[in-house]
């Protein structure tokens, strides 16, 4: 039987309401419903009066968290959507990002973000968001892209005394699948080559790690040996490990699925050029979503964001300069 990257999520929520006494989930429809994508399935029942619905009220959500972790608990925070974290945003990062720099007090809070674009979700069910969050100090972003990482990097997040983003792509939900959870996790910050190459360093996160390897096993067949490396998180942002695959290769094509202005790929380009200068050959780029938001139809979304077939010709002219 196969373990689903929902299924991990959830086994890690189910471990830590029961190893941790001040844990407990906090969001909406997700006690008697189990969440709008079943995340806390059962567990209300599991663990009573530690699984609460709330209001549809974001900005109320985490000011209650905020408050509970302030008086010692460790609270998790589903918000049914990442867009919708938007109506938080004064919460997260004026105050629970600057409570320990005002005054001494750590706040350790997760909050959960089903990021991402889906076949036919729209502009409202689609964003991802953690490029915004990653500019603000105190605050930790995470983006598993696996179904161990999802589990194991969960489990590290609530352990954290700073408040975490724990960015979790839905269309990973249910098509990304293991035999089992594995023991192979590293710590918060550390990045992981997922696939060695010698040609050329693809950067990812998330659902794009995924869709780097397809582009990489394309090339492949052409003779290219190409190196993806799953950031895990972007903040903290290991650019040892990028820089070093770049030392290997030469050549850096950063791949992520929020809009192309600034983020995630940016920082990793900016951040290649001016500590990594010497070990380029080519001139880094990145690929991102389209700057438009994020279309309905299926065909729209497809070619709204990175795939494969884009990622393989971006990964040609880089290799061909």
């Amino acid at each position: 039987m196969s373990v689903t990257y929902i299924d991990a999520i959830r086994e890690a929520q189910e471990t830590l309401l029961r190893e941790d006494p001040r844990v407990f989930l906090y969001g909406q429809d997700i006690a008697t419903f189990g969440g709008a994508f079943k995340a806390t399935k059962g567990l209300a029942e599991a663990f009573p009066n530690r699984v609460f619905d709330c209001p549809i009220s974001e900005d109320a959500m985490i000011g209650l968290a905020v408050g509970a972790a302030i008086e010692g608990m460790r609270p998790i925070v589903e918000m049914q959507f990442a867009d919708f974290s938007s109506i938080a945003f004064n919460q997260i990062v004026n105050q629970a990002a600057t409570h320990f720099y005002r005054t001494g007090v750590p706040i350790p809070i997760t909050v959960r973000l089903p990021s991402g674009g889906t076949p036919g979700s729209g502009p409202f069910h689609s964003q991802s968001m953690e490029g915004i969050y990653a500019q603000y100090p105190g605050l930790v972003v995470l983006t598993p892209a696996s179904v161990s990482d999802a589990y194991h990097m969960l489990i590290d997040a609530v352990a954290l005394d700073d408040p975490v983003i724990f960015c979790e792509h839905k269309f990973l939900y249910r098509w990304l699948k293991a035999k089992s959870i594995q023991n192979d996790h590293l710590p918060i910050g550390q990045a992981r080559i997922v696939r060695p190459g010698k040609h050329a360093t693809v950067v990812a996160y998330s659902a794009m790690v995924h869709e780097a390897v397809r582009a990489a096993e394309r090339l492949h067949e052409d003779g290219w040996e190409i190196e993806v490396v799953d950031l895990r998180s972007v903040k903290p942002l290991d650019m040892d490990t990028v820089l070093a695959s770049v030392a290997r290769t030469g050549r850096l094509l950063a791949v992520g699925e929020a809009f192309p202005w600034g983020g995630v790929t940016a920082e990793v380009v900016a951040r290649t050029v001016s500590e990594g200068f010497h070990l380029l050959d080519a001139p880094p780029q990145r690929l991102n979503a389209r700057d438009t938001p994020v279309p309905y139809h299926p065909k729209l979304w497809a070619a709204h964001r990175p795939t494969p077939e884009s990622i393989q010709e971006a990964l040609r002219k880089l290799l061909n300069f």
